[in-house]
């Protein structure tokens, strides 16, 4: 059972937010091309550096198959800029900081650590298809794995 609202199958929420070196993403401006979406918690965090730098190394194979990846956490953009910077993160990482983007998708969830609850980013990723639609799913994501799934799922495409 999945917290989020989306299907697989469904219309992708419409979205436009700052992004990473000044730039902003926009569905609008995907129309008619895949990309993939992954949310992450927080910027230059262990596992979130692993999830990035592993796209950014795939990012030649990802783009063979015309995909656009964008990362999207609620941190700042000076925080992503930072992070981008550190670490050559070419594709652009977007800022909700109201986590408005992360609300439409359901990954903006009560999260618990030390007995204190808190609400937080969860690691997860959508796969949106030339038509709009989400093609596939990915909750919980492990940052290791994420990129092998997503390659696997972006050349079926």
């Amino acid at each position: 059972m999945s917290n989020t609202p989306i299907k697989v199958g469904d219309q992708a929420p419409d979205f436009s937010l700052e992004a990473s070196r000044g730039r902003t993403v926009s569905s609008a401006a995907l129309t008619g091309k895949p990309y993939l979406l992954y949310f992450y918690p927080k910027a230059d965090t262990p596992g979130c550096t692993t999830q990035a730098c592993g796209i950014q190394e795939a990012l030649p194979a990802l783009g063979k198959l015309h995909l656009t990846v964008i990362g999207v956490s609620p941190d700042p953009v000076p925080m992503i800029d930072k992070f981008a910077d550190k670490y050559g993160l070419e594709f652009p990482l977007a800022s909700d900081p109201e986590h408005m983007l992360a609300d439409s998708y359901g990954t903006w969830v009560e999260k618990s650590m030390y007995g204190r609850t808190y609400f937080g980013m969860e690691r997860s990723s959508f796969l949106v298809g030339a038509d709009g639609r989400i093609k596939a799913i990915w909750l919980k994501v492990k940052p290791a794995e994420h990129v092998a799934l997503v390659e696997k799922a972006a050349a079926e495409l």
